[in-house]
């Protein structure tokens, strides 16, 4: 039983700032003196619309969202936005681009075949998805609706160093495992998805910034609760929203305002990926699975080459209070999801304790 926080390197849902978690506590039983916890407001009282107004201005101010987009509040995980994505956007031309590099891109790419004509423009399935493909390797087509592409892949452990430019058709992203890690220019985007637990808030939010010139596009079988622009007109009230966690999405926001913005979190993410990185490319036991100009600054996937071995680390980091270390089941190894949240000490603690086994397995 450790008497401690340990260190999640879960890839989801992942740690929160303790800052955070210990405010949410303080105000777990009466919040702001209305003798009532954030979780027992109705979405309706005046408590709870000042609460939900603070968080959508804050997360406009601190991703820069221009008056351009709309700000929505869902639920339903990434997941749900599989299949939103095509139903919203697809009927323009009847058909989208897809970018597959990982596994959640590629459950995109199967469910939007449900609605449309899609087309697989780009894939590092070639190379087991340990690189990112070039502008130049994307095959794009001039009639899509939109290109869709995830930013970082958690399985995997890669993450797009640039922006597609798909001229005009409109880029479509999930950014559930990057999103507030680095300043971004949401201009670019005709729509960003992210759930929210990874960089955000506890699982059961999923976050929407839509260009709102894209509205009106869905196709005519599209459920009332799966349209965009319900939620638009409902300002994401439709039905009761994941009230408490849009408050702990304004506790993190302000907790990364704090420590001075998305330029800050992004400065202090690459030093965190710095320190693990290097001692992988040193290690004689470690070895990195992505392609160094396409690692993701938020996963780290890692093997020693014998599954026993990976076995025996993860299990053993997990009893020295270093936990969720071992990779996802599709790729075996090891997996670090060091988010915003995972402090400077969390890494140079397993980067000891990696030295150390290292040290003892040669």
């Amino acid at each position: 039983m450790f008497t401690e926080r340990i260190y999640n390197f879960s890839a989801g849902p992942s740690m929160l700032p303790e800052a955070v978690l210990a405010k949410a506590q303080s105000k777990m039983l009466n919040f702001g003196g209305s003798g009532t916890s954030v979780m027992e407001m109705s979405h309706r009282s005046k408590a709870f619309v000042d609460i939900f107004d603070e968080t959508k201005t804050l997360l406009k101010a601190l991703m820069g969202v221009p008056d351009s987009h709309e700000i929505l509040f869902l639920q339903g995980g990434a997941s749900l936005q599989f299949a939103m994505v095509p139903l919203n956007l697809i009927g323009k031309t009847g058909k989208a681009d897809y970018a597959v590099t990982g596994n959640f891109s590629n459950l995109a790419m199967k469910e939007a075949k449900h609605y449309g004509e899609i087309h697989e423009a780009a894939s590092s399935a070639d190379q087991n998805h340990t690189y990112i493909p070039a502008q130049d390797q994307l095959n794009l087509s001039k009639d899509a609706a939109y290109f869709h592409y995830c930013d970082n892949n958690t399985i995997y452990g890669t993450e797009w160093n640039y922006v597609p430019d798909t001229g005009a058709v409109p880029l479509v992203s999930d950014m559930s495992s990057n999103i507030l890690s680095k300043p971004m220019d949401v201009s670019k985007y005709g729509l960003i998805y992210a759930g929210a637990q990874k960089n955000m808030a506890p699982a059961g939010l999923t976050v929407v910034i839509l260009d709102k010139s894209l509205l009106g596009l869905e196709l005519s079988h599209t459920p009332t609760m799966l349209r965009y622009q319900t939620h638009v007109d409902a300002d994401s009230m439709y039905n009761t929203p994941p009230t408490y966690n849009i408050y702990m999405l304004g506790l993190v926001l302000n907790w990364i305002e704090a420590r001075g913005g998305l330029t800050a979190m992004e400065r202090y993410n690459e030093e965190k990926a710095a320190i693990l990185y290097d001692y992988l490319d040193e290690s004689a036991l470690f070895k990195a699975c992505a392609l160094p100009e396409f690692r993701s600054k938020m996963n780290v996937t890692f093997v020693t080459g014998d599954p026993d071995l990976d076995a025996k680390f993860a299990k053993e980091a997990g009893a020295a209070g270093l936990s969720n270390l071992k990779g996802h089941r599709v790729v075996g190894g090891m997996r670090a999801s060091i988010y915003n949240a995972m402090p400077m000490e969390g890494v140079s603690a397993l980067v000891e304790f990696m030295k150390e086994f290292e040290q003892n397995n040669r």
